[in-house]
């Protein structure tokens, strides 16, 4: 929302230009984005084959852990099912595993159902500042092949991703994906109710200035500061003189000081930090879905969130041990562990390098 307001006043303001003064890092930066490191835990290993089943129904060969390592390789790499079952299979070779490897079916199948990690809260963490934003995702399928191939006039399909993240670490701490029909307000509460721990503020564009989320947040946080722009025709409410709303106490510093300055004061610029986490979502992700059914929609999405949250803790490790849009993947049993804490496990590093770009 920033300067959106001044858009027909903004053209004699010439671009942003930046220059590269750093080409050394810069060239190892871009070859080290086709790096492709893989950790195999030896608790992991041990995992990969599914336990015995102690009720009626067939026995399953892999566990979801197998499921959720090959799902989460196939987010980084961007492969079909087929080519990800195949690259699976070289990498357990190359790493000198005797494993089996699911084959495509199994991992179309098993998508449906499988339960992915959910991002839990440190503990002892200060109150979180949730910042809130949506985008769209693409169907993929026939239609985009008819229209890249033919030409043909389709109707394209999309879905909402609305995502909930941490403002002062960057980590995704909720999701949902939506039909394209579905209000951005009304599945506030849904997100809310994934976020583990007290909320500081919430921030929200200006599609969230609605009575329901004021009271979603309310009903959960009440300490929490509701920080939404009002809308540009938006009125006080009949106790705003006596007893002012947190949307009241938003319209007088707009009325008094302009809407630019409420946005530094407020402290709404932060949201820019969710349209960053939205770009890095559709750069290292993909801005469609692949499935074709619904159950593997939202599995898909957690599997993105999930990789993406594990990416955030090798870029931001110290020591210099992560490089900004470094390929990695962790395959472990033990859940979501600090990147300190992995030198404490008896853990095998192997790693392959390939062109795997996306």
């Amino acid at each position: 929302m920033p300067f959106k307001l001044n858009a027909d006043r903004r053209h004699h303001i010439p671009k942003q230009r930046f220059k590269v003064t750093n080409w050394r890092d810069y060239d190892a930066s871009l070859r080290q984005r086709s790096s492709l490191t893989v950790w195999v835990t030896r608790e992991a290993i041990a995992a990969w084959q599914a336990e015995p089943r102690t009720t009626r129904g067939g026995q399953r060969t892999y566990s979801a852990l197998a499921i959720l390592a090959a799902l989460t390789l196939r987010a980084v790499v961007r492969l079909a099912l087929r080519q990800m079952e195949g690259l699976i299979g070289s990498v357990i070779r190359l790493l000198g595993l005797d494993l089996a490897v699911p084959d495509h079916s199994t991992l179309s199948r098993r998508a449906e159902t499988l339960e992915v990690p959910r991002p839990r809260a440190r503990a002892g963490a200060e109150p979180m500042h949730l910042l809130v934003d949506t985008t769209g995702l693409k169907l993929c399928g026939a239609g985009e092949w008819l229209h890249e191939k033919h030409g043909t006039k389709v109707r394209r399909s999309w879905r909402k991703l609305h995502l909930g993240m941490d403002a002062g670490t960057g980590k995704i701490v909720a999701s949902l994906l939506t039909s394209k029909d579905v209000d951005d307000g009304s599945q506030v509460g849904p997100l809310l109710d994934q976020v583990e721990g007290p909320l500081a503020s919430f921030t929200g564009d200006g599609a969230h200035d609605q009575d329901g989320v004021t009271s979603s947040v309310t009903e959960r946080h009440p300490e929490a500061a509701i920080i939404v722009p009002p809308r540009a025709n938006a009125v006080p409410s009949d106790t705003a003189a006596t007893a002012p709303t947190q949307r009241d106490k938003h319209l007088q510093p707009i009325a008094k000081h302009g809407r630019m300055a409420w946005q530094t004061a407020s402290g709404y610029t932060k949201r820019a930090k969710a349209e960053t986490g939205m770009s890095r979502f559709k750069q290292v992700i993909g801005d469609g879905l692949r499935p074709h059914t619904d159950e593997g929609q939202v599995t898909e999405v957690g599997v993105a969130v999930h990789v993406l949250n594990r990416m955030l803790l090798v870029w931001t490790a110290p020591d210099g041990i992560g490089c900004a849009r470094v390929r990695s993947v962790l395959i472990s049993n033990k859940g979501d562990r600090p990147w300190t804490r992995l030198a404490e496990l008896e853990w095998t590093r192997r790693s392959m390098f390939s062109s795997c770009t996306g």
